[in-house]
């Protein structure tokens, strides 16, 4: 549906470039979900704020995109704003030892041009598919750790209209969490860097490799569906329940990695749901467990 008059005109007014009932499966790494009622994309912190200032004003609720890569987008779509960050809000660069980069910039891109630059220390996030945004809204990592070991500060816009610098402490970083203020967006991530690049580097490699060995990446996932329980392994308490290969519509539980929910195509975000809480309630039913969530739900679920 269509965002209300005044509230596209008033984004216009403000410079914030958009486009109306904008398809998002495409956008996202399991390619499912309805369209969104308006994508907008900011290429700078202050048209960021504008956007943010106006969703407030007219009472519009924002949801920001990243990567679409740790995201299940209901079949109904999202309403409001979706916000996807683009021009210098997707670049990086080192200043001595610290490395800026905007919270839309993809990880992925981000260690390429960490290899061509010997940014060592970076490890932690080789195969995260993700913005660096993302990254820090999660506290993203791997078996090498977490953005948290490297994060100085970040830049995040706010629903006022202005942009505040936060440091690491102020966000409350734990495993896959963290707090920012309510209704905020990040704009800019500063990270150290610094190391040893050779040692940087074959540990990424090793970590890659085991991870093409052990993980679906063949087919459309978010990548771990769910958190890690404490000193358990969400993969490994779905696959003793006998779930492996477990299949609604398009979506199965991974054959190959139990915490992977795949779409082997035709699937819905309904599909997926549904695999989701089956492997949750049996999980709970065998075990006594709960298992949280580590992908995010967007838009209208009934």
């Amino acid at each position: 549906m269509p965002l209300a008059p005044a509230t596209a005109a008033a984004l216009r007014d403000a410079g914030v470039p958009f486009e109306e009932d904008v398809p998002l499966a495409k956008r996202t790494y399991w390619r499912v979900g309805g369209p969104a009622d308006a994508l907008a994309t900011p290429g700078d912190a202050p048209t960021l704020a504008r956007l943010l200032r106006v969703a407030a004003e007219h009472d519009t609720p924002v949801f920001p995109l990243g990567n679409g890569s740790n995201l299940l987008v209901s079949d109904q779509g999202v309403r409001g704003i979706v916000v996807s960050l683009v021009g210098e809000l997707t670049e990086a660069h080192a200043v001595g030892d610290v490395l800026i980069g905007g919270g839309g910039a993809k990880i992925a891109v981000l260690l390429t041009r960490a290899a061509k630059h010997r940014w060592a220390g970076l490890e932690m996030l080789a195969g995260i598919p993700g913005t660096l945004g993302g990254a820090v809204r999660m506290n993203a990592g791997t078996a090498l750790g977490e953005i948290a070991d490297r994060l100085l500060d970040v830049d995040v816009a706010l629903p006022d209209g202005t942009v505040v610098t936060l440091p690491k402490a102020a966000l409350e970083l734990r495993y896959r969490h963290s707090t920012l203020p309510s209704g905020g967006v990040i704009a800019r991530v500063r990270l150290q860097v610094g190391g040893d690049w050779g040692e940087s580097e074959a540990r990424m490699r090793h970590h890659l490799e085991r991870r093409k060995a052990t993980q679906p990446l063949d087919l459309p996932s978010c990548g771990s569906t769910f958190k890690n329980p404490p000193g358990d392994a969400a993969g490994r308490l779905i696959e003793a329940c006998g779930l492996k290969g477990y299949t609604v519509g398009g979506a199965q539980v991974s054959p190959k990695h139990a915490n992977f929910v795949v779409n082997l195509g035709g699937a819905t975000a309904s599909d997926i749901d549904a695999v989701i809480r089956h492997a949750q309630a049996e999980v709970h039913r065998q075990f006594g467990l709960t298992l949280e969530r580590e992908v995010q739900y967007a838009g209208v679920w009934t």
